[in-house]
């Protein structure tokens, strides 16, 4: 069982930055795809960024692209998303999602949720103007 817990949500003015983090339980880490979701209140739970098992490719939202850089650290079990140039309509709950591609040979990206197995509970990203 994977396990996700994301850390870095909160307050921010608009133009301003955030990391968000996303810890991971396994040891086998370093075969999962990781993912970032958002879901803004009354809207649908959309994707954000992917990065591939090895960090060799990676994705982004046409919404995000050039201000969000996603990224990973095997050694500590943690996914990155960082956030620079937020503004109001970032404001949502961000999801971590994990997708092991162990024995796949897959090493590119997902984009969809029914993809990944395994998602963290969220963290709270509230961007005002």
């Amino acid at each position: 069982q994977v396990q996700l817990v994301e850390s870095g949500g909160g307050l921010v003015q608009a133009g301003g930055s955030l990391r968000l983090s996303c810890a991971a339980s396994g040891r086998t880490f370093s075969s999962y795809a990781m993912g970032w979701f958002r879901q803004a209140p009354g809207k649908e739970r959309e994707f954000v960024a992917a990065i591939s098992w090895s960090g060799g490719s990676t994705s982004y939202a046409d919404s995000v692209k050039g201000r969000f850089t996603i990224s990973r650290d095997n050694a500590k079990n943690t996914v990155y998303l960082q956030m620079n140039s937020l503004k109001p309509e970032d404001t949502a709950v961000y999801y971590c999602a994990a997708e092991d591609t162990l024995g796949t040979y897959y090493s590119g990206t997902y984009y969809y949720e029914y993809e990944y197995r395994y998602w963290g509970q969220g963290t709270q990203v509230t961007v005002s103007s």
